[in-house]
């Protein structure tokens, strides 16, 4: 890995970095080019950043889009919404829980709190409503014609909770014309995935689509642990979603209803005890993937079930558009699994693979959740310089959260010997405004505010302890509020070429932490501001065949909430750092190399730092740590990077069309990069996960017959079969979680008209 970091990727940095400084060149020369030669232009990627459709490349917001083939070709092999790690441009994600609770990081800005009601500095918002809660993120990606990542706080028009940036998923919307498409994959160890949908008009005025999903993967993963052996115990799934959607389009007004349901029944994420070989970061010799050691994989579970719908309402007036969005949404969840990864322990007869201090068994659960959300805004339309949108918005959320701990080695194997009841209720509203004027042809300056008031009650509830801890009952009442702004610029320095530079300023609530199994406290950490600044280009060159966007960027976070997971015990503290700094560039381009091949290359480095010498946390059980101990026996944090935050993410893919008899062959290649991260705040030999370099590959043939198209495609994913520690669990063993293994499939894909 060290040699494609300082030869294969040295040379694509350059190569890029040329590409941008010598943008303008290229569109000089280019308009020279014959009328003959400007053909298979670029398409203009149109987004909806700042809640109005604009073009990208107008929009001063470092934001990135996948759709059409990049969009199909990840999302392939019954992916979930994980297919995005490292696909964009300071874009991460990860999960301890598999296909549910995925955990999104911006510019390293994350959070690894695995609690159910922990709260992220990267928003996600899908058809403008905003789900909250980490269950409802995960829901499955299908049907859907665009993804938006935003970089940077988003804290004026999105709101609370966005100080590190916002995902936005936009669905395919139903419209007069009739259309679907069906498609049925079968890969790897007999995993099935269908998706499909079909739509059109209902009247002249009504129109609706419906869209439905069904994943299928068998267990695969068989356990040997003596005593406990079981074939095929852990591994597969069933996933399924659908969304129905009816649009009313009247003269001056539409009415959009979404409706969306999901049910999943599976396995967690597998847990492998000491995968991790003590003194280094690599798996140890005898590592199989299709392999566990566990004492309790007969009971490990997880269920998820969500559905939600919206309703949004739209006028258009003579010079503004009134928009309503009314929203709910629901999930639930029960995950059960053997944290310890692992099976006995060093107090019982037997234990394995390697030194086990005690076995753990629990799970944790959303038995009751529900969230409401009304926004409210109004937009100019003005032919003139300005152009504005003022708006209000009300979050309520009430969330009930279940955590089990089970005596794996009783007379009655797995008996709860644990129990906890969380009760959290969030209320928070919010106004905003934006004002866009245009002082020249070429210079457009935006400018935004929102005040946020945010107020949660919690309270955690223990009845039963796993350690003799005895009942316990801990409330906390937290409230704050804050005014977030940003002012932008996007100077047109030509027909090809957009400068802009943004200030933006934003926060995230308080958040609390009562996982009280194995604590006696509930920790609370207070709210965090972030000031960012970024400048950037974005231009294209030769003449439409190639797009090059570069964004500088330096943010300062104040209070910046973390999580100190593990840590000796299977127990989360909430903590706020004095400071926190990030600083790094971003690379996103695209080019059409010729008229049957193209291109994209995206680059990022973000460094984040740790400015708070009294910040210290609990270590790990059986790991060697790197960071200096205080007098407590904590690891002292200052000078850290913040956790599972590559400081390089790249990727590259190659599209090749050919026109074949009667249609066309077609090849999609792709390679991810993202470099070293540490698991934990705390850096340890054992729990900093290496580089990771993954290729994928989809090539098939597409032709027309009649008023259908049809596809017919092969593809691998992860092809040189990488595999690594991804994620840790720090409190036991040097327990690991490893990315998937290679995956090969093939898919059958009809569109109608």
């Amino acid at each position: 890995m060290k040699a494609m970091k300082r030869s294969t990727l040295a040379t694509l940095i350059n190569a890029t970095l040329f590409s941008a400084v010598a943008g303008t060149s290229f569109s000089s020369v280019a308009e020279d080019a014959p009328a003959a030669e400007k053909n298979n232009q670029l398409e203009v990627i149109q987004i909806t950043a700042r809640k109005r459709v604009e073009n990208a490349q107008e929009v001063p917001v470092a934001v990135s889009a996948l759709q059409g083939d990049s969009l199909d070709a990840y999302s392939s092999a019954g992916m979930d919404i994980r297919f995005m790690n490292a696909k964009i441009p300071s874009l991460s994600i990860e999960s301890s829980f598999g296909r549910s609770f995925p955990r999104f990081y911006v510019r390293g800005l994350g959070n690894t709190d695995f609690d159910l009601n922990a709260s992220q500095p990267v928003s996600l918002v899908v058809d403008e409503v905003v789900q909250e809660n980490a269950i409802l993120k995960g829901f499955p990606v299908f049907d859907v014609s665009r993804v938006e990542v935003l970089r940077g706080p988003q804290g004026t028009l999105f709101g609370r909770n966005t100080p590190a940036g916002l995902v936005k998923f936009d669905t395919v919307k139903p419209s007069q014309e009739f259309e679907g498409y069906g498609s049925v994959s079968y890969g790897s160890l007999g995993a099935v995935d269908f998706e499909g949908a079909i739509g059109g008009s209902l009247t002249d005025r009504l129109s609706t689509r419906v869209s439905v999903l069904w994943q299928n993967k068998d267990d695969y993963i068989d356990n040997r642990a003596p005593g406990f052996e079981q074939k095929d115990a852990l591994g597969g799934y069933t996933d399924q979603a659908a969304r129905i959607q009816f649009l009313y389009e009247g003269n001056d007004f539409t009415g959009l209803f979404n409706y969306h349901v999901r049910d999943m029944d599976g396995s967690p994420i597998a847990f492998r005890a000491n995968v991790i070989e003590k003194g280094s970061n690599d798996l140890v010799d005898n590592y199989e993937h299709g392999v566990v050691y566990h004492d309790a994989a007969s009971r490990a579970t997880q269920q998820v079930e969500s559905q939600g719908a919206s309703l949004k309402l739209e006028w258009d007036l003579a010079n503004h558009t009134i928009t309503s969005i009314s929203a709910w949404e629901s999930a639930e969840i029960y995950s059960r699994a053997d944290i310890d990864g692992g099976y006995g322990a060093s107090y019982l007869p037997t234990m394995g693979p390697g030194f086990i201090p005690f076995y753990s068994e629990s799970a944790d659960g959303i038995p009751d959740h529900d969230q409401l959300t009304q926004e409210l805004r109004l937009s100019s339309n003005f032919a003139g310089d300005l152009n504005y949108q003022v708006g209000v918005f009300y979050f309520d959320e009430a969330l009930t959260i279940e955590n089990y701990s089970f005596d794996t080695y009783s007379a009655q194997p797995g008996a709860l010997n644990g129990y906890v009841i969380q009760q959290q209720d969030t209320t928070a509203w919010a106004v905003f405004g934006s004002v866009d004027y245009t002082v020249t042809d070429d210079l457009k300056v935006t400018a935004g505010l929102r005040y946020s008031d945010d107020d949660k009650t919690f309270s955690a509830d223990r009845t039963l302890s796993p350690i003799g801890g005895g009942a316990l009952y801990l409330t906390e009442d937290l409230a704050d509020d804050h005014i977030s702004w940003d002012i932008s610029t996007t100077y047109k320095v030509n027909d090809d070429v957009n400068w802009y530079t943004r200030v933006a300023n934003s926060f995230r609530a308080p958040s609390v932490q009562g996982r009280i199994l194995f604590g006696d406290e509930v920790t609370v950490a207070q709210s965090e501001t972030v000031t960012s600044f970024e400048t950037g280009i974005k231009s294209d060159v030769l003449d439409g065949r190639g797009r090059v966007n570069a964004t500088v960027f330096y943010f300062q976070m104040d209070d910046q909430q973390l999580t100190a997971v593990g840590g000796g015990a299977n127990f989360n503290r909430l903590v706020n750092a004095d400071k926190t700094t990030g600083y790094g560039f971003e690379l996103d381009t695209e080019w059409v190399l010729t008229d049957e091949l193209n291109a994209t290359f995206n680059l990022s480095y973000n460094k984040t730092e740790l400015d708070d010498n009294d910040l210290a946390v609990a270590v790990c059980a059986q790991c060697t740590v790197k960071d200096p101990i205080n007098a407590s026996g904590l690891a002292v944090l200052d000078g850290n990077s913040l956790p599972h935050a590559p400081e390089w993410i790249s990727n590259l893919t190659l599209r090749y069309t050919k026109e074949v008899a009667e249609g066309d062959f077609f090849a999609y290649a792709d390679i991810s990069y993202r470099s070293e991260i540490d698991f934990f705040l705390y850096e340890s030999v054992e729990f900093e996960g290496k580089a990771l370099l993954e290729t994928g590959l989809r090539a098939g043939y597409a032709w027309a017959e009649g008023d259908n198209e049809y596809e017919v495609s092969a593809f691998v994913r992860n092809m040189f079969d990488e595999q690594q520690a991804i994620g840790a669990v720090d409190f036991n063993n040097n327990t690991g979680m490893v990315n998937e293994e290679r995956y090969i499939g093939a898919e059958f894909k009809v569109s109608f008209f």
